[in-house]
């Protein structure tokens, strides 16, 4: 026994010499090093390994010295992080809500294989294929694994509905169910339309194109468009969509890296918004193909920006297809504005020794606590970093992410301890659904469109009581104080959830931006003088709002 494991031993040794030498004829030792290192350890460590995780280990790590964006996903994490991309998947097609372990239909998709098969709005799954999902502590990503399945297959289920003592049985067969990437759009005042876009997919520019197409038959001639809490997505998604604002040969963005030459990417001069203004809202976590549309407009003085300094994510990842469908999308080159402008903030690793991803990651909580978010006084750019734009010669500054023409502060006003726990226990969410629940027939009967309710409806003393009251039952200790602050924001929250399950998305952003800051700021930037002001003549600093008030 003893000297077959020597011959094994000396068997393995010389195949390492062997790829020793193979490596070195070959002069790539680095990857040679790393198989032989694999080879050994799978071969001779002391205990059995799992050679799959050890190289997915190895990747991860490998990807981490690089930069932030650099990164692995294993193949369920690919087919999970394409489906919104994609701008579809394969299931029942609802919108739900879990309350209190239950399954509650906010909305069935609309021509969707649910509402074929007769659910309905405020419907409670509480079976799937006779298993049930009601009262179990079944997690979502469970019941969701449970729901969504091959285009054609069946699933059975068992629906408690509000006014039938029975359990109702339906067979669904699954179906392509479409994924937005437009939250809304819509008329936000005579001659000005609001579209709000969520992500840029592969659908993002025909869904533009038609949303641009409704709100120009309804008389629009300027456009805000919403893109704050916008995390990217496909480049070419955010070139179409700029391409609809600039003129024929004008430059959208630029990619350049150590092995991918310089490529430009210029507008067509097709758009359909080519004149008329434009207002661009962005926040902190705007980012990489958010950057590219605001820089766009920002650097040809095609219109205003408005918000806060994005997040600047300026860096091109290509995705590397591995055999077992697994991913590196490795970094290969930077994102630069018209104006030359490197939209990528730094990541290098800190002096004390804080590793790269831990400071990058902690950049917004950094902003927040100098003061960033809340005043543009704070933010200092230095002379080395000032561009000027293609057409005014206005000053534009790099450095990471796009900083706006007006500034607005976050709002820390109406967010208080107590509305933070009435979110964090669903108190909220679970006040709408079972208002909704009891009154929907009443609510549809007195309110024949949303023209009407938006109008008229209130979140009364009696509604805010059962608030409290649901508070209460969760623990939430009530503080007379900070109800009053935030029950102007509670409101709006409570009538927009509402809207939200009567209608769609698009009703609830119509209640919401009512109340947001940077909405209400671009209006005014429109209606009293401000968008003229900026693009007529130089700006060396970004306009406070405190300076434009409210």
């Amino acid at each position: 026994m003893k000297e077959r494991k020597t011959r094994t031993t000396l068997a393995l040794a010389t195949l390492l010499c062997a790829l020793a030498l193979q490596a070195a004829a070959q002069g790539n030792l680095p990857l040679r090093k790393l198989q032989m290192a694999e080879f050994a350890i799978s071969r001779l460590y002391v205990d059995t390994v799992d050679e799959d995780k050890l190289v997915e280990s190895a990747i991860v790590e490998m990807l981490a010295q690089l930069d932030p964006h650099s990164t692995y996903n294993n193949a369920e994490e690919v087919r999970a992080m394409n489906e919104p991309l994609q701008g579809n998947f394969d299931g029942i097609g609802i919108q739900f809500q879990m309350i209190e372990d239950t399954l509650l239909v906010i909305q069935p998709v609309s021509g969707g294989p649910s509402e074929k098969a007769g659910i309905l709005a405020g419907d409670r799954i509480t079976a799937v294929n006779d298993t049930a999902i009601a009262g179990v502590k079944m997690s979502t990503d469970e019941i969701m694994k449970r729901l969504r399945g091959p285009k054609g297959t069946r699933v059975d289920l068992t629906v408690a509905r509000r006014g039938v003592q029975e359990p109702l049985a339906f067979c669904v067969r699954r179906d392509k169910i479409p994924i937005f990437s437009l939250d809304a759009a819509y008329m936000i005042q005579p001659q000005t339309g609001y579209i709000r876009i969520n992500r840029f997919a592969a659908t993002t520019p025909d869904e533009f194109q038609e949303a641009l197409k409704k709100l120009q038959r309804q008389g629009m001639r300027d456009l805000i468009l919403d893109l704050q809490g916008n995390g990217g997505g496909y480049l070419n998604a955010a070139i179409d969509l700029a391409n609809q604002f600039l003129r024929q040969g004008e430059l959208i963005v630029y990619t350049e890296g150590r092995a991918e030459r310089r490529r430009d990417f210029l507008a067509q001069g097709n758009g359909r918004m080519a004149a008329g203004r434009l207002v661009v809202l962005v926040d902190e976590y705007s980012a990489s193909a958010s950057e590219i549309v605001t820089g766009a407009v920002q650097d040809w003085d095609r219109g205003i920006v408005v918000g806060r300094r994005t997040f600047g994510k300026g860096l091109v990842q290509r995705p590397v297809d591995l055999p077992d469908g697994s991913m590196i999308r490795l970094t290969v080159a930077r994102y630069y504005t018209p104006a030359g402008r490197c939209i990528q903030k730094p990541y290098e690793k800190t002096g004390n020794g804080e590793g790269m991803l831990e400071q990058y990651h902690r950049d917004l909580l950094d902003r927040y606590n100098h003061g960033e978010l809340m005043h543009a006084d704070s933010i200092h750019f230095p002379d080395s970093l000032k561009y000027r734009t293609r057409r005014l010669g206005r000053t534009v500054y790099g450095g990471g992410g796009i900083m706006p023409d007006f500034f607005v502060p976050i709002d820390t006003t109406l967010y208080t301890d107590w509305h933070r726990n009435l979110a964090a226990k669903g108190v909220i969410i679970r006040s709408t659904t079972g208002y909704i629940e009891r009154h929907r027939g009443e609510l549809k009967s007195r309110y024949k469109d949303f023209q009407a309710f938006n109008r008229k409806f209130e979140i009364d003393d009696s509604f805010m009581d059962n608030v409290k009251a649901l508070a209460e039952a969760e623990k939430v200790a009530f503080d007379e104080e900070e109800y009053r602050r935030s029950l102007p924001l509670v409101k709006t929250q409570l009538k927009a959830l509402i809207a939200r399950d009567l209608w769609d998305m698009n009703e609830y952003f119509q209640v919401m931006n009512t109340a947001d800051r940077t909405v209400q700021q671009a209006l005014k930037v429109l209606n009293e003088g401000g968008y003229e002001r900026v693009l007529t003549r130089p700006v060396l600093a970004p306009i406070r709002m405190e300076d434009e008030e409210l």
